[in-house]
């Protein structure tokens, strides 16, 4: 005779296809509290994961509702500082990839924040590479340039606050200023314990801009086109 107790513990008699993890073999029934866990964490599974679209009209509704609009003309983009106006033909390359709005405001806002500033980086390298030409042209050649550059330096290390000869040195125009000062038979230099009085209202008014931190440190445009024209006022071409 068969014990009873062997049969109950015999993994033999657990039906043919149920996992071990559901089979009880100590009473031979199946584990239908574990079953009924591992149900319920598969259809959490299920419900949480995303359909991919199978044809267009499904498509269309699932980008409507993950916020993409049904045309890229519908983007409500704001660019910061009005630096730049949105570019119809990226938004529709956006719209194609299936961007939405917040995605799309995302992209402009990284334009602004990393492109913006390399550009204008090398917009300010360019320029002062023109500004170099102009000086290499008007001293008649580079070795002219570098001699007069080195003269002009040395003046202006020993007569002028350092953040005014930084400023002066950045512009075509202020080079210019500064060069005519150092050929000038009683140079007037800027400095604060050797500053001579300024013989006109003029040339203190241009001294006061030169030290404002708008030309030397922010290089404001406006204000440097300003103190540009007080160049040309008081020390001409």
């Amino acid at each position: 005779m068969t014990d009873d107790k062997n049969l109950l513990t015999d993994d033999t008699s657990k039906p043919e296809g149920i996992p071990d993890k559901f089979w009880d073999a100590e009473v031979g029934e199946i584990r239908v509290d574990a079953l009924i866990k591992s149900y319920t964490e598969l259809e959490k599974k299920m419900a949480s994961s995303v359909p991919t679209p199978t044809d267009d009209e499904t498509r269309e509704r699932f980008l409507r509702a993950a916020g993409v609009p049904a045309s890229p003309d519908e983007y409500q983009v704001s660019v910061r500082d009005n630096m730049f106006d949105p570019d119809p033909e990226l938004n529709a390359r956006l719209h194609a990839k299936g961007f939405n709005a917040e995605q799309v405001q995302e992209v402009y806002d990284l334009a602004v924040d990393q492109m913006i500033p390399m550009i204008m980086g090398m917009a300010a390298e360019f320029q002062a590479d023109r500004e170099i030409e102009r000086l290499i042209e008007h001293f008649g050649g580079k070795d002219q340039w570098q001699e007069a550059s080195r003269q002009m330096l040395t003046f202006g290390q020993k007569n002028l606050p350092a953040e005014v000869l930084e400023g002066m040195s950045s512009s075509y125009e202020g080079i210019m200023a500064l060069y005519k000062m150092m050929q000038s038979d009683e140079p007037q230099t800027l400095g604060a314990t050797k500053c001579k009085s300024m013989s006109s209202n003029a040339e203190k008014d241009l001294q006061s801009m030169m030290k404002d931190p708008k030309y030397w440190r922010d290089k404001d445009p406006a204000f440097i086109a300003k103190v540009t024209d007080g160049f040309q006022s008081v020390y001409g071409e």
